[in-house]
């Protein structure tokens, strides 16, 4: 059963446990993951993550979601 504050139900976050290793892996792509998005960040350049079950894009200048992709070799 879940606690409730008034009317509410409180999830309780469920940390799993993982070996040494894991763990190390784990933190070493959050902190790439997070210097990856500042560096983005200052550059004022956007990101694509997931949120929400679907891609979003964060940060100034998103490219036009009405607009198709490009899927083609670069052009020079």
């Amino acid at each position: 059963m879940m606690p409730s504050i008034g009317t509410y139900a409180v999830r309780q976050a469920v940390t799993p446990q993982y070996d040494e290793d894991t763990r190390k892996a784990l933190e070493s792509q959050r902190n790439s993951v997070a210097k990856a998005l500042d560096r983005k960040r200052r550059l004022g350049q956007y990101a694509v993550v997931w949120k929400d079950g679907k891609s979003v894009y964060i940060g100034p200048n998103p490219p036009d979601p009405k607009e198709p992709a490009h899927s083609g070799p670069a052009q020079r």
